[in-house]
C-alpha cells in the first residue's frame, strides 16, 4: 500500500499529517507545464474541506509548485449528515451565488432523499441555482453513494426583506454615527434664525450675503429679498416644447410661507431637483413679485442654497418625562400625530412618554407601534372626566350645568389595569355619556387596580378644590384619592389671570398660580405622595399653535387665537417653568415623573397575537364539505390537478387556524341562501379553491377547463391560452357525448394568502340589502349578542375641509387676501388627519371568542356617540388597530344579490341556471343589437346601461376603445377600471398605438404572476436551463407592481424577466402602476354582470321591474308615465345645467337614460294610483310597468309605505284628501305630489258634501 506519510510526511506539519498518514494513495497525475500536482487519496476517516485546503497549501509550498490537489475517497459507510457542512463548503466555494442560504441548516436522511432544511429561506434560490445537484454530485463523488437532495424551509424567511432590514439598519448606524459626529462640531448661528451660518452650501446662482428676513415681515413691494425655510413640498413640469422646466417649490420658516419658483433648462432644473432630495432646508435670494399665471407672488430665485437647521435638543443631563400628553386624537383638540410625538421624545433621549388623549384610548396602538420602533417606553393612559356620583347620584337625570364634572389622569400600569380602564370607557361610553363619556367616582373606587390615578390639569378635581376656597381637611381629603398630584407651568393657566369667572377671582397675578401649585406640592408632601410637573402637550412645537387656532375657531372658541403654550417642553424648558421653587423644581420636572414611568410595566394597548373564535370541528367540517363538494362536480377520484390544489389550500388554511373563518363564512351564505338570497363574493377571496368548493365564492380560480356534467370526465387547459373556462368553445364530453361545462379562471391562491398561505385573510361577502341585517343577526346567533361588534371606524379631517377651516379663519380676521398661498397649503396640511369623529364599518362584523372580554381587546362605544343608532362599535379603528387581533366578517350589503332574488321570483329561473358563455351576453359589451335599439334612440353604443360595471361613462368609454370579445377581456376591463394609472397613459394608450390589445396589457394584479409563470415553464420547456425567475420572484414582482412598488423594487429583475421573453412595453407599464385590482374580485364583478345581462336580452320587462325597484330611486315618475319625448325633454333640461346640476339631477339623468332605453323596446310605464301601486315594487301589470309611491318626487319611503298600508287597511276606497291624509297620516305636501303626479284621479278635496 502507498501510503500517504511515506511520499509527503516531510512537507506537512506534523499536527496535521496525524489525519492523512494512514491514507492510500490510489493516483498521482503530474501537470509540468501548470506545475500542477493532483493526489488521488483514499482515506480510513473523514477529513473537512478546509482542513483539505489546508493540507494542499502546505505541500504545494514547501514543493514550490503552481497548485496542488487532494482528491479524496471515502468508503460509503463514513457518510454521516454531520459530514454535510464540509460538502457545503466545497459547493459554495465552487458557487458563491448560494452563500447565506446554508446558515444553521438541518439536514436528515430519509433513504435514498437528503432533506435540508433551511432556516433562513432560499430554497427557490438554491434549486435555481442546482444546488441540490451539486451536493448530491459531492457525495456521489466522496462516498460512492447516489443520494436526491431536497431543500424545505424551516420558516417563512423573506430573504429581500432582510437584505432590505441589514441595509437599512446600517443606514441608520450610519446617519446616528454621523449624527453623534455633528453633537462635536461647533456651528455658528446666523444671527438670530435657527440655521448655521457655516453650513451654508450654495446650489444655484451667486453666493447670498444678506441676511434673511422673517417671511411674516415680506412686503409685496420689497424687490429683493433673502429668506430661509423648510422645503414643504415641490413641483416640476416640462415647458409645451420640453426643453425648459418650471419648478415650483414652498418654503416656511413658520412665520409664514413662500413659493419659489423658477424656469430653466432641464439640465439645471434636474441637477437643483436633485440636490434639493436631501435637503430639507434651504437659503433662497431673489425678486419678490407678482407671478400673471398665478396671479400670486412667488419668490424669483437668484440664489439657492442648502443650509443645516439648528434643531431642538433636550440636552439636559437627567431627561425628564411627559405623563400629560394630548394627540390628533384627542377629538378636534390636539394636533400633531401619536407617531410624531413619540419620536420627538425618543430623539431627545427620553426614556418614556405617556399618551393621555380626552376621553379616548384611540391613539395607543399607533404609539406603541412608534415606541417599539424608537426604543422608547409608551406609557398608555387617559384624560378621563370624573364624576363624583355620591354628591350627584342622579347626574344622568340633570342637566349639564348642574352637576361638576372634572377631569383626571389615568396611567395602565398593568395588564390588569388595561382592561380595567378599557371596561370604564365602554361604560362612559355606553351608559354614562352626557355631552362626553364620564366615569362615576364610585365605579372607578370599585375597579382600580392596575391603574395610576393622576390629579390632571386645572380642571381637575384638586386645582379645582383650591379656587373654590375649600379647607385643608377637605382639600386632604380630595386630594387622598390620587395615586400622584399634578402641577403644570404658568402659561397653561394665564388664561385664569384674564377671566371674569368668580372663581377666577383671587387670581391676579402670576404668584396667585405659583402659590396654587406650591400649595398642591404641600398636599402631597402631607399625603405621602409625589407631585409631578407636566406640560399638558396638545402639539409638538411651538409653531404649531396657530393650527389649534384654526381647529378651536372652527368649533365656534371667541379666544382661539388665545392659545396657551401647550407645545412638548425640553427639560431644560420646564425646569425654567419651575425655577421658582427652587431645589425642587428638579423634583417635580425629572425625578418624580421617571419615579412613575418605573412604576409602570411594558403594556402593549392590544395583547398581541391572534384570536380566533372557535367552532368544534371547523376544519373537519370545512375539509368535508370540500372534498365531498370537488368529487360531486369533478368525479371520485378527483382528478390529480383539482385534489394536488385543494389538499395544498386546505394544508395552508388549516395550519395557521384559519378554517373556523371559511366554516363560519359558509354558513352566513347557507343561511341567506336558505331565505332565498343568493351571496356575492369579493375582494381576493375567490382566489381560495377551498372557497369555491365550500360554497363561499362562486369563481373558480382553477385553469380554464372542460368538466361533464354527467360523467365528470375533466380537461384542464393550464398553458395560458385562455384566460377564462367561460372562452373555451364549445365541447362534448368524448366519454359520454354530454356538452361539457366550462369554468376556471386559473387565479393563484397566493394572491389570497401570500406565498407562504400565512396572511390574515379577509372574506368579503355581498348579501342583499334586504337581507344585511338578518344575517348580522345571525352572526349574534352563532357567537352570542355580548360577543359580536361592529367594527369601529375613524374620520379625520380631510383637506377639502380642512381647507375650509383655513379659509374661513382668515376670512373673520380679514387675512385671507394677504396670507400667500403657499401658507394656506401649509395651514391646510396641518390642520388634516385630525380625529373628527368615530363611526362604523358598513358591514364589519367583529367576533371576540368566547373564552374573553371585549375589553381584553379594546373598549366599545356608539358609533359617532350616537346612542339611538343602536350598535355598540370597536372603540378602536379596526383596520388600523384591530386587523391582526380580532376576527372582522365582512357582510356588506349590496343591490345584485337584491335583483337576482326579484328576478329570480319573477322569471322562475334560477340565476345560477343563466348560461355565461352565451355569444349574445359578449355582443351586448359593443352593440345595442341584443336588445332591438339602435345607439341613436337610446343614446349610447352598447346594451349595457343599469348593468353594474358596465354603464358608467368612464366604462363605456373603454369598452368603445378596447372592443373586449371574451370574458377574460372582460375581466381586463374591470381590472383597469378599478385601478390606479393602470388604463389612463397606460393600457389607454399600448392599445391605441397598436402595441397591443385588451387581451395582452396588464389588467389586474394576479394576471403578472400567471404571466410570468407561462413565461417561466416556456422558458424552460425552449432551453431546458432553469428560470431565471422563480414562483416566489414572479409573486413578488406582482406584489410590488400593485402596490405601486415597481419603480423602487422591479429593477433587480428586471434583467431576467427580459431573458424569458417578458417585452419592453411590458416592462414599462409595470413601473406606471400604482395600484391594482384582484382578479378573483374582477371576475364576481363580471359573472354579476353578465348573469344580470342575460336577463335584460331575454326577459326585459322582468329585468326592468326588478332594477327600478332596487335602483330607481331618482326616477321622475312624471316625465316617465309622459313617455319618450318628456323623458328626453327632462334630460336636456338637467344637461343644459352643466356643472350646476345637483347630485340628485346627475343620478335622475342615469336613471332616465335606463327609461328612454325600456320605453325604446317598446315598454310602458303606468301612472302612480292609489289603489294598485305598492310602496317601492315597480310590479308588472298587463305587459307595462306600475310606478310604485317611492317613485314619485317628494315622497319618502315612510310616505310611501304609510300610503300602501292606509290602502289595505280594511276600511274601503278613500273618500277624500282629508280621508287618504287622515288613514295614512302623510302630510298635505305628499298629497300634493300625488295630485301632480295623477295619482289621485277625481278625489275630492274634503269629506264635506255640498247641498247644493
Amino acid at each position: 500500500m502507498n501510503k500517504f506519510s511515506d511520499y509527503f510526511g516531510d512537507y506537512i506539519d506534523s499536527e496535521w499529517l496525524s489525519h492523512l498518514a494512514d491514507g492510500e494513495i490510489t493516483s498521482l497525475t503530474i501537470s509540468r507545464n501548470k506545475r500542477e500536482l493532483t493526489v488521488g487519496l483514499h482515506l480510513p476517516s473523514l477529513l473537512s474541506y478546509e482542513d483539505s485546503v489546508y493540507c494542499s497549501r502546505s505541500i504545494q509550498e514547501k514543493m514550490g509548485l503552481d497548485k496542488v490537489n487532494l482528491d479524496v475517497r471515502y468508503d460509503s459507510s463514513l457518510f454521516d449528515v454531520s459530514f454535510l457542512p464540509s460538502i457545503i463548503s466545497k459547493v459554495k466555494n465552487n458557487n458563491a451565488a448560494v452563500n447565506g442560504f446554508f446558515k444553521d441548516a438541518e439536514p436528515s436522511l430519509e433513504g435514498s432523499v437528503l432533506k435540508i432544511g433551511l432556516k433562513y429561506g432560499g430554497a427557490d434560490v438554491l434549486t435555481a441555482k442546482s444546488a441540490g445537484e451539486m451536493i448530491s454530485a459531492e457525495i456521489q463523488k466522496l462516498f460512492g453513494i447516489d443520494l436526491s437532495v431536497e431543500f424545505c424551509e424551516l420558516q417563512n424567511y423573506d430573504i429581500e426583506k432582510a437584505v432590505k432590514q441589514a441595509v437599512e439598519q446600517k443606514k441608520q448606524q450610519e446617519e446616528q454615527k454621523k449624527a453623534e459626529e455633528e453633537k462635536n462640531v461647533e456651528h455658528r448661528l446666523l444671527g438670530d434664525f435657527p440655521i448655521y451660518e457655516d453650513t451654508v452650501h450654495l446650489i444655484y446662482g451667486k453666493t447670498i450675503r444678506e441676511k434673511p428676513k422673517k417671511m411674516e415681515d415680506i412686503n409685496t413691494d420689497d424687490g429683493i429679498i433673502t429668506v430661509w425655510g423648510d422645503v414643504l413640498n415641490s413641483e416640476a413640469r416640462e415647458t409645451r416644447r420640453g426643453d425648459n422646466k418650471i419648478f415650483t417649490f414652498d418654503i416656511s420658516d413658520y412665520t409664514s410661507s413662500v413659493t419659489v419658483k423658477m424656469f430653466d433648462s432641464k439640465n439645471m432644473v434636474d441637477s437643483i431637483i436633485k440636490k434639493l432630495e436631501n435637503a430639507s432646508t434651504v437659503l433662497v435670494s431673489g425678486a419678490y413679485q407678482l407671478d400673471k399665471f398665478t396671479n400670486e407672488f412667488v419668490l424669483r430665485p437668484n440664489s439657492i442654497a442648502t443650509v443645516l437647521k439648528a434643531e431642538k435638543e433636550d440636552k439636559a443631563p437627567e431627561k425628564r418625562v411627559e405623563l400629560h400628553l394630548h394627540t390628533s386624537l384627542s377629538e378636534m383638540d390636539g394636533i400633531s400625530s401619536p407617531t410624531a410625538l413619540v419620536k420627538r421624545a425618543a430623539k431627545w433621549g427620553h426614556k418614556a412618554i405617556a399618551i393621555t388623549d380626552h376621553g379616548v384610548v384611540q391613539a395607543l396602538p399607533e404609539a406603541s407601534k412608534a415606541a417599539k420602533s424608537c426604543g422608547i417606553k409608551l406609557l398608555c393612559g387617559m384624560e378621563g372626566y370624573l364624576v363624583d356620583d355620591e354628591k350627584y347620584p342622579d347626574f344622568m337625570d340633570m342637566k349639564l350645568r348642574d352637576f361638576r364634572r372634572y377631569h383626571i389622569i389615568f396611567l395602565i400600569q398593568n395588564d390588569v389595569g388595561r382592561k380595567n380602564l378599557y371596561k370604564h370607557i365602554s361604560q362612559s361610553n355606553i351608559t354614562y355619556f352626557k355631552s362626553r363619556p364620564l366615569i362615576p367616582k364610585t365605579a372607578l373606587k370599585k375597579s382600580r387596580e392596575g391603574i395610576i390615578i393622576g390629579s390632571a390639569c386645572e380642571q381637575g378635581e384638586v386645582y379645582q378644590a383650591i379656587l373654590e376656597g375649600k379647607s385643608d381637611d377637605e382639600l386632604l381629603e380630595i386630594a387622598s384619592f390620587y395615586d400622584y398630584l399634578e402641577i403644570q407651568p404658568n402659561g397653561n393657566n394665564a388664561f385664569m389671570l384674564r377671566s371674569k369667572r368668580d372663581i377666577h377671582a383671587n387670581i391676579n397675578s402670576d404668584e396667585d398660580l405659583y402659590d396654587i401649585n406650591r400649595k398642591i406640592i404641600s398636599l402631597a408632601d402631607r399625603l405621602g405622595k409625589l407631585t409631578v410637573a407636566t406640560g399638558d402637550v396638545h402639539f409638538l412645537d411651538k409653531h404649531d399653535s396657530k393650527f389649534r387656532a384654526i381647529i378651536m375657531a372652527s368649533k365656534g372658541f371667541e379666544d382661539a387665537d388665545m392659545q396657551a403654550p401647550l407645545y412638548f417642553k425640553t427639560t431644560d424648558e420646564m425646569l425654567e417653568d419651575f425655577a421658582y421653587l427652587g431645589d425642587r423644581a428638579k423634583e417635580v420636572v425629572v425625578d418624580n415623573p421617571n419615579k412613575i414611568a418605573d412604576m409602570i410595566e411594558d403594556v402593549l394597548p392590544i395583547p398581541p397575537g391572534t384570536y380566533q373564535p372557535r367552532i368544534e370541528g371547523a376544519d373537519d367540517e370545512l375539509t368535508e364539505i370540500c372534498w365531498k363538494t370537488a368529487k360531486e362536480k369533478y368525479g371520485d377520484p378527483v382528478p390529480e390537478y383539482v385534489a394536488s390544489r385543494l389538499q395544498r389550500e386546505l394544508d395552508s388554511i388549516i395550519k395557521h387556524g384559519f378554517g373556523v373563518l371559511y366554516v363560519i363564512a359558509k354558513r352566513l351564505v347557507k343561511n341567506s341562501e336558505e331565505h332565498g338570497y343568493l351571496v356575492g363574493s369579493r375582494g381576493s377571496v375567490g382566489s381560495s379553491f377551498v372557497a369555491h368548493m365550500a360554497g363561499i365564492s362562486e369563481v373558480n380560480p382553477l385553469a380554464p377547463h372542460y368538466v361533464c356534467p354527467k360523467c365528470k370526465y375533466s380537461e384542464f387547459i393550464q398553458d395560458g391560452s385562455y384566460g377564462s373556462g367561460f372562452d373555451l368553445p364549445p365541447k362534448n364530453c368524448p366519454h359520454c357525448g354530454e356538452p361539457m361545462n366550462r369554468d376556471g379562471h386559473e387565479i393563484p391562491f397566493e394572491t389570497f394568502l401570500g406565498f407562504d398561505g400565512d396572511k390574515e385573510p379577509d372574506i368579503d361577502l355581498n348579501f342583499s340589502g334586504d337581507f344585511q341585517s338578518q344575517s348580522h343577526r345571525f352572526t349574534e346567533e352563532l357567537f352570542g349578542k355580548s360577543h359580536v361588534f361592529k367594527a369601529g371606524t375613524m374620520s379625520t379631517v380631510a383637506e377639502k375641509t380642512a381647507y375650509g377651516y383655513v379659509v374661513k379663519y382668515l376670512e373673520e380676521r380679514n387675512l385671507l387676501n394677504v396670507t400667500p398661498k403657499a401658507e394656506i397649503e401649509r395651514l391646510k396640511v396641518g390642520c388634516t388627519g385630525i380625529k373628527r369623529t368615530t363611526g362604523q364599518h358598513p358591514g364589519g362584523m367583529v367576533v371576540v371568542p368566547d373564552e374573553y372580554d371585549v375589553e381584553d381587546f379594546t373598549p366599545i362605544q356608539y358609533p359617532s356617540n350616537d346612542k339611538t343608532k343602536g350598535t355598540y362599535t370597536t372603540h378602536f379603528d379596526f383596520k388600523n388597530a384591530l386587523h391582526d387581533t380580532l376576527l372582522k366578517l365582512d357582510e356588506l350589503g349590496h343591490d345584485v344579490p337584491t335583483l337576482y332574488k326579484f328576478l329570480e321570483d319573477a322569471t322562475g329561473i334560477p340565476v345560477m341556471d343563466v348560461d355565461l358563455c352565451d355569444p349574445k351576453l359578449y355582443q351586448m359589451i359593443v352593440s345595442t343589437e341584443p336588445i332591438g335599439v339602435s345607439p341613436e334612440d337610446i343614446d349610447c353604443p352598447t346594451s349595457t346601461l343599469s348593468i353594474p360595471e358596465m354603464g358608467t361613462p368612464f366604462v363605456l368609454g373603454m369598452l368603445m376603445e378596447a372592443q373586449p370579445k371574451t370574458f377574460s377581456d372582460l375581466l381586463q376591463i374591470s381590472g383597469l377600471s378599478h385601478g390606479t394609472d393602470v388604463w389612463l397613459g397606460n393600457a389607454q394608450e399600448l392599445i391605441h398605438n397598436g402595441i397591443c390589445t385588451i387581451s395582452d396589457v396588464i389588467g389586474c394584479r394576479d394576471g403578472i404572476m400567471t404571466y410570468l409563470l407561462h413565461k417561466a415553464e416556456h422558458y424552460e420547456q425552449e432551453t431546458g436551463k432553469p428560470s431565471p425567475l422563480s414562483k416566489k420572484d414572479c409573486f413578488k414582482i406582482m406584489e410590488y407592481t400593485r402596490k405601486g412598488k415597481a419603480p423602487k423594487e422591479l429593477p433587480p429583475y428586471e434583467d431576467a424577466m427580459k431573458e424569458i421573453g417578458v417585452e419592453q412595453w411590458y416592462i414599462d407599464s409595470c413601473y406606471k402602476i400604482k395600484y391594482m385590482f384582484p382578479k378573483a374580485h374582477a371576475a364576481a364583478y363580471v359573472i354579476a354582470a353578465l348573469r344580470l345581462g342575460w336577463y335584460k336580452i331575454y326577459y326585459p320587462l322582468q329585468y326592468y321591474s326588478a332594477y327600478f325597484t332596487v335602483r330607481g330611486g331618482d326616477l321622475d315618475a312624471v316625465a316617465a308615465v309622459k313617455g319618450k319625448a318628456a323623458v328626453k325633454a327632462r334630460m336636456e333640461e338637467i344637461k343644459r345645467k352643466g356643472n350646476e346640476a345637483s347630485a340628485k339631477e346627475n343620478d335622475t339623468y342615469g336613471i332616465l337614460q335606463i327609461v328612454i332605453e325600456m320605453l325604446a323596446r317598446g315598454f310602458e310605464f303606468l301612472p302612480v294610483d292609489i289603489y294598485k301601486s305598492d310602496w317601492r315594487v315597480y310590479n308588472i301589470e298587463d305587459g307595462k310597468i306600475r310606478l310604485p309611491f317611492s317613485a314619485i318626487a317628494g315622497v319618502g319611503e315612510n310616505a310611501a309605505k304609510a300610503l300602501a298600508n292606509a290602502k289595505n287597511d280594511g276600511m274601503g276606497e278613500f273618500i277624500s284628501c282629508d280621508d287618504l291624509m287622515a288613514r295614512s297620516g302623510v302630510g298635505s305636501a305628499v298629497v300634493e305630489a300625488l295630485r301632480e303626479a295623477g295619482a289621485l284621479g277625481d278625489l275630492p278635496e274634503s269629506n264635506q258634501i255640498s247641498l247644493f
